[in-house]
């Protein structure tokens, strides 16, 4: 009998997990470790790489002691790997350790030097080869930074020691014993370096930014081997040998676990940040409107493409509410006291803590609290933070419908904050469209599995993936259009007042 099950490794921006799916996508056993947020300054976002490494083994040794005596490690067929993507890490090839702390794709450390970029007029240059804009958000400028303020990694550079990459290569790196130095075409997108039509590192950007290719990965398709786990691996050993099948970036990866494998089909990951993703298809959209398009997956010879639109800060202003402003003491109660008042009473948060992502792209803007009266209260705050996600939505769907020329009539969503029903019935409201959310939430981290089992003959085809998707609940519009549009409008003055601060 073909084996029946993926591991799946889910590398995110607040903790590490890992899940062990069946061939009919359900979880069998799943475990997270969070781990630590760095913050050295206003706007600096850091990640200690080691712990990431650490928290995902821990993660892992964790469903591997579950599932003891319940499922035969034989019959694990692979691994699939997925990961917050931009995050940036440089490393000794040959001792193995960072030689500074992650950047995280939320840094804005950088945001001069994009502003510098762009004053040289390089932002067509970048957008016609990588379809990004010029951001502190990916990989490139964060890479610059470290080689020009770490003088160790300039030394290991010129060595031929040092090594770069996001976490999906950190990862494999090291669970491949220091033998597999790959990056799948979903994470090398994101880096500003990478020519997305040729599916190589583009020599005149590297150039640019002073980066130097023989640090980089080698870009390989998502759905592919990438090497196996080695024997050794301290809590693993049992795993050794076990192939790594799949890689790819925590968007994409959602976008295949929602089993959006049609052109126009799109889902919506509430996360950390909040993302829409559109397959494109075989072919890349060139957007009109701020968004960003590249690879979403490359499975042997085919490569199909999206655009996606990101907004910074969803799932983790829940997050500042409940740790940084201690206004509630878990995230549910946040919902608990937004469905206590009917309406924000006129309050909007703009939650640009680290900027404002698409359609805006102002890496100066910061967050901002408007309309407060007298008469605003804790629950009127718990309902503006509950909105302040689905609005951001809307300003990525209005950007996508106008670049695809199609309303969307369902958008299907996933990530942890999709379990909240109150924010899924505004989201629909808002949207003017169907939500449609599936059983299993944990789209990312099932998208990796899917795509690992779908090279390793656990699953035969996209079709037989797609047969596994159910639904757990729709969402319908209930808001009276007129009343929708007042208070989009009001979100859009607001945004306005968020922008350029920190300029």
């Amino acid at each position: 009998m073909p084996k029946q099950y993926v591991l799946s490794l889910d590398q995110g921006t607040t903790s590490s997990r890992a899940i062990l799916f069946d061939k009919q996508g359900g979880i069998v056993a799943k475990a997270q470790k969070e781990y630590g947020q760095i913050y050295p300054q206003a706007g600096w976002v850091e990640h200690d790489p080691m712990e990431i490494l650490y928290s995902q083994m821990n993660a892992l040794e964790m469903v591997l002691a579950s599932i003891e005596g319940r499922v035969p490690l034989k019959d694990i067929a692979c691994i699939g790997v997925t990961n917050q993507r931009e995050t940036t890490i440089l490393w000794d090839r040959a001792t193995g350790r960072p030689v500074y702390n992650a950047i995280v794709w939320q840094c804005r450390r950088t945001a001069d030097l994009c502003e510098q970029l762009k004053a040289r007029g390089l932002a067509d240059l970048v957008q016609r080869k990588t379809g990004l804009v010029v951001d502190a958000y990916f990989s490139g400028t964060k890479i610059k930074w470290i080689l020009d303020n770490v003088p160790a990694a300039r030394e290991l550079a010129e060595q031929d020691r040092l090594l770069f990459g996001t976490v999906e290569t950190w990862l494999i790196w090291n669970f491949t014993g220091g033998k597999s130095h790959v990056t799948d075409y979903s994470n090398a997108c994101r880096t500003m370096l990478f020519d997305v039509d040729k599916l190589c590192w583009d020599k005149e950007l590297c150039g640019l930014l002073g980066v130097p290719m023989n640090i980089l990965p080698k870009p390989v398709p998502s759905g592919d081997f990438h090497g196996e786990v080695a024997p050794g691996m301290i809590g693993l050993h049992e795993l050794a040998g076990l192939p790594i099948t799949g890689a790819v970036g925590d968007q994409p990866a959602a976008l295949f676990g929602q089993a959006c494998f049609q052109a126009g089909q799109a889902k919506n990951t509430y996360g950390t940040g909040c993302f829409l993703l559109m397959n494109t298809g075989g072919k890349r959209v060139r957007s009109a409107n701020n968004l960003l398009t590249g690879p979403a997956w490359g499975i042997g010879g085919e490569v199909e493409y999206a655009i996606e639109g990101s907004a910074f800060n969803a799932g983790s202003v829940i997050q500042w509410l409940r740790d940084e402003v201690k206004l509630i003491d878990s995230a549910p109660r946040c919902d608990e006291l937004a469905a206590s008042v009917p309406d924000a009473n006129g309050v909007y948060l703009v939650p640009a803590f680290t900027g404002l992502g698409a359609p805006y792209w102002d890496m100066y803007a910061r967050g901002a609290m408007v309309g407060l009266t007298r008469g605003a209260g804790r629950a009127h705050i718990a309902r503006a933070v509950i909105e302040c996600i689905p609005f951001q939505l809307c300003d990525l769907l209005e950007a996508m419908q106008a670049d695809a020329g199609i309303r969307f009539s369902e958008l299907r969503v996933d990530g942890g904050a999709s379990v909240s029903d109150i924010m899924m019935q505004i989201q629909a409201d808002f949207s003017q469209a169907k939500v449609n959310r599936p059983k299993v939430v944990e789209t990312t981290a099932l998208g990796a599995a899917y795509m690992a089992g779908l090279v390793a003959g656990v699953w035969k085809d996209k079709a037989e993936i797609e047969s596994n998707r159910q639904v757990d609940r729709v969402f319908t519009p209930q808001m009276p259009v007129e009343e929708r549009d007042k208070l989009y409008a009001g979100w859009k003055k607001a945004v306005e007042r968020s922008r350029d601060w920190a300029k």
